[in-house]
């Protein structure tokens, strides 16, 4: 799952879009047509998986214009993100993942949501044994904060050993099965006690400073990690691969979630203005600071030279690559955004927006 938490009204949650899983070919050495980039030739210790990358873009410029001034040679080599195909969804596949959403959902209102005696009230007792640390609010959220960023990134870095004692499928369902209920605990407590401590300053009467927070929240939504569009690889559905994605937001940034969680937490820091805010806005800044490094070290030993021409042509500082001239941004660029999951999440991020009430009734019920 996404590990950017949503904090406070007027920003709103994100929801990732449906998108499927970019078509590989069986012999990448003789694409059809000029729309399909081959990985270069790799050498030894490029992986196999990396060698069968194949992306299908939407760009249809030469070679030269999509890649580096400093490798005018070099295709691309990753895969193209956001992509929805509706002709290549099947339904029972989609039934299966709301099979399996409904089954999750049930679990974690009975586990850890519901403290009624019909339930195991997992996530209070959970809430307590944090709180009794420290009778400061701004300590207890940065604690929970620092908790979820242990399990989600230690998990994610043992993802390769891991898969090959449990396979992909269950080791995805430890993964979310695990950061769930650790996340929705961090939210809960967020919103229930976000205007605890200390007020720092006080801005929400300020000409301007409403529209500016809500543009840069909605903004913010717009660099979700492409992973968590393949909604079948999240649920199990289908068997979850490690992506090394290179088109859409990745060309303005290699890191999209890493910013797009920052401008969030700055967007809501400002509106909220005190200590809790400040306490929970480091935590996550700091894990998504960590998951950036962690990310390419990850990519590097799974994609090898792949991953390092990638590297070469993306930067982590948005727009830093486009200056630099490192990466070139085809004519039609605009068209690798006008895609399903994209739209999704304007209409997602929206509708949030207004159901702000709901989520915070829902997190004043648990009492955390």
């Amino acid at each position: 799952m996404s590990s950017s938490i949503v904090l406070s009204n007027p920003i709103s949650h994100k929801t990732p879009p449906f998108r499927s899983a970019p078509r590989l070919l069986s012999k990448p050495n003789r694409p059809t047509s000029s729309r399909f980039l081959l990985a270069p030739p790799a050498p030894s210790k490029v992986s196999r998986l990396s060698r069968e990358v194949l992306v299908r873009t939407s760009i249809r410029d030469n070679d030269a214009k999509e890649t580096s001034s400093s490798s005018p040679s070099l295709p691309l080599v990753g895969e193209d993100s956001a992509v929805f195909e509706l002709e290549a969804q099947k339904i029972v596949s989609w039934v299966y993942f709301s099979v399996i959403l409904g089954v999750v959902l049930f679990i974690l209102k009975v586990a850890w949501l519901d403290g009624s005696p019909s339930g195991l009230g997992l996530g209070k007792a959970f809430i307590d044994s944090v709180s009794g640390f420290s009778d400061s609010p701004e300590v207890v959220m940065l604690l929970l904060t620092i908790i979820f960023a242990v399990v989600h990134s230690g998990l994610a870095s043992l993802r390769d050993a891991g898969e090959k004692v449990m396979g992909e499928r269950a080791y995805r369902v430890l993964f979310a099965g695990t950061s769930l209920p650790l996340a929705v605990s961090t939210v809960v407590y967020f919103i229930n006690h976000r205007y605890d401590g200390v007020q720092l300053w006080q801005l929400q009467g300020a000409a301007g400073v409403h529209q500016l927070v809500w543009l840069t929240n909605f903004v913010s939504f717009f660099f979700l990690y492409p992973s968590t569009f393949n909604l079948l690889e999240v649920a199990a559905v289908d068997k979850p691969k490690m992506h090394l994605w290179e088109t859409g937001i990745m060309r303005i940034t290699r890191h999209p979630q890493m910013v797009g969680q920052v401008m969030w937490c700055l967007a809501h820091t400002l509106w909220i203005g005190n200590s809790v805010t400040l306490a929970a806005s480091a935590g996550l800044i700091g894990h998504h600071l960590f998951g950036a490094w962690n990310g390419d070290r990850r990519l590097a030993i799974r994609y090898g030279e792949a991953f390092d021409a990638v590297k070469s042509r993306t930067s982590t500082v948005p727009f830093a690559a486009i200056i630099e001239g490192r990466q070139k941004l085809p004519k039609d660029y605009y068209k690798e955004f006008l895609r399903l999951p994209y739209l999704s999440i304007t209409a997602l991020t929206l509708s949030a927006y207004f159901a702000h009430p709901l989520m915070q009734a829902g997190s004043f019920g648990l009492h955390w």
